[in-house]
């Protein structure tokens, strides 16, 4: 009983190695920065892709979209960050807070206007009272007359889809709407799938390699 018990303990804490701890605070380095929500850390050795808590920063191929993108760079890329973990999500990301040098980097991209308060996710009274300052500055992407919430641009499809239409056996070499390996066009379309947009249901057995028919 002692035996099994003590394969039972090695197996749980098995288990929890390879989940990264919800509710704690890491310390890494940010290695690479994705869009205006989302940066790769390096954490103890590995890297960690963290989607930032509460907000949802305009596409790529969205008004302001590389604006925002070079703004988290800015504040962010090869320095030092504090990340709150939230939660995990369905793409394997981790969501939290980020802090550099004692600012808070989602709520500074809210603040600028180059990011939405995320409603479906946040309700945070701080953030919603820094995008209403921005949209009354009509600052960042509230310059524009009727700005459209990433989560309904990518609903819509709108620009990527049209590209990836017009072009079709093409690989963007952007973030877009694909989510299977059927969809994926050559291995390096999915392996940039897999390593930068986070998409981990390419790779079901967990070898690093995604789509195997594509990648054999």
């Amino acid at each position: 009983m002692v035996v099994n018990g003590l394969g039972l303990g090695l197996a749980l804490l098995l288990v929890v190695a390879e989940v990264p701890a919800l509710a704690e605070t890491w310390i890494g380095r940010v290695v690479s920065v994705q869009d205006g929500d989302t940066l790769t850390v390096l954490v103890a050795g590995q890297r960690v892709k963290v989607r930032l808590a509460g907000i949802d920063a305009p596409e790529r191929d969205q008004p302001f979209g590389e604006k925002s993108g070079q703004s988290l760079s800015r504040m962010a890329l090869n320095r030092t960050a504090s990340v709150a973990v939230q939660k995990i999500d369905d793409y394997g990301r981790t969501i939290g807070t980020v802090t550099v040098a004692g600012l808070n980097v989602e709520a500074e991209q809210v603040r600028r206007g180059l990011a939405w308060v995320y409603r479906q996710y946040s309700h945070d009274s701080q953030l919603l009272a820094l995008e209403a300052e921005a949209k009354a500055a009509r600052r960042g992407l509230w310059a524009e007359a009727n700005p459209k919430p990433p989560w309904d641009w990518r609903h819509s499809g709108q620009s990527q889809q049209a590209s990836e239409r017009s072009a079709p056996g093409v690989f963007t070499g952007r973030c877009g709407v694909k989510s299977t390996c059927k969809e994926m066009t050559s291995c390096e379309e999915a392996q940039f799938y897999l390593t930068e947009c986070g998409l981990n249901r390419l790779d079901r057995d967990k070898d690093g390699t995604p789509c195997e028919a594509l990648c054999q």
